[in-house]
């Protein structure tokens, strides 16, 4: 999988995801409980599968010197997503507001994409 039809594909996940966030966001509280309920939160982990899918056959479709970077960028990107979230944790216990599990994902994702940049620089 080349390169553009990988940010191509991500980029149509994304606003899958988006959308569905959006919808799911705007009605699920206002459903009775049950089944649908249940249906709709869960809307957004559609495009979720769809991206780890997409991910995982780009790493699939990179060549060694390409997984390296990557899974260094997701050893640190873990490192730093626990070290940040277990302080935060520790935090909560001092009277810090407590935070959404939802904040995991950006921190991961953020550090990962940077991770990733420096080691594509070191590389080159």
């Amino acid at each position: 999988m080349s390169v553009k039809r990988f940010l191509v594909e991500f980029a149509v996940i994304m606003l899958a995801y988006m959308l569905c966030v959006v919808i799911s966001s705007a009605y699920v509280s206002s459903m009775p409980d049950g089944a649908a309920k249940i249906a709709l939160a869960l809307l957004p982990v559609i495009p979720m599968i769809a991206m780890a899918v997409t991910i995982i056959r780009r790493l699939n479709a990179m060549d060694e010197m390409g997984r390296k970077i990557q899974l260094d960028a997701l050893a640190v990107a873990f490192v730093c997503t626990a070290l940040t979230t277990f302080s935060y944790g520790f935090l909560e216990t001092a009277g810090f507001p407590r935070l959404s599990a939802f904040m995991v994902w950006p921190i991961m994702g953020g550090v990962w994409c940077v991770a990733t940049i420096i080691g594509t620089r070191r590389y080159q």
